[in-house]
């Protein structure tokens, strides 16, 4: 029975994500709420399906940030899309997302691992998310300035966040 019941709830979830869908299609140009393109990159994420990516596309094109965003995470682990991952992170952390912002970061200090001055790209970008009280972003700059990094600690005070 329990089974059933997983079954049926995993069912239902997905048919009221293809209704999601559908009423998106059925307002042509109209961009859903940031929840809804959440929920449809989410199921993009655990079970595929280029129906869904191309809507996140679509709404990305649109100006969606969350979708930029949402697409950002997608493609970022994917090799021949990582340049895509990094420019639709940087428009939507341009338009303020702190999230885009943080994993924009993210990219560019794990680039910077290997020797590669793109790590000196990262500091502002956690900046710009620890001033959105991103959490993950305040303790990446914490780590780097407790490093002995000063462009870190200066971003940490510019900030106002304490070391």
């Amino acid at each position: 029975m329990e089974s059933f019941n997983k079954s049926g709830a995993l069912i239902s979830s997905v048919l009221v994500m293809v209704g999601a869908l559908i009423a998106c299609q059925a307002k042509e140009g109209a961009v859903p709420p940031a929840s809804v393109i959440e929920a449809v990159a989410q199921r993009l994420s655990a079970h595929g399906g280029a129906a869904a990516e191309r809507r996140l596309r679509e709404w990305a094109e649109q100006g969606s940030v969350v979708a930029k965003r949402e697409l950002g995470m997608l493609y970022q682990n994917k090799t021949p899309r990582r340049g895509e991952a990094m420019r639709l992170f940087e428009e939507a952390a341009r338009a303020g997302d702190a999230e885009s912002a943080f994993q924009l970061a993210e990219m560019y200090h794990r680039a910077g691992d290997g020797g590669d001055r793109q790590a000196d790209k990262a500091w502002p970008l956690y900046a710009q998310a620890a001033e959105h009280r991103h959490p993950k972003a305040v303790l990446r700059l914490a780590s780097l300035a407790q490093g002995g990094s000063e462009e870190a600690a200066r971003w940490l005070a510019a900030t106002g966040t304490p070391k």
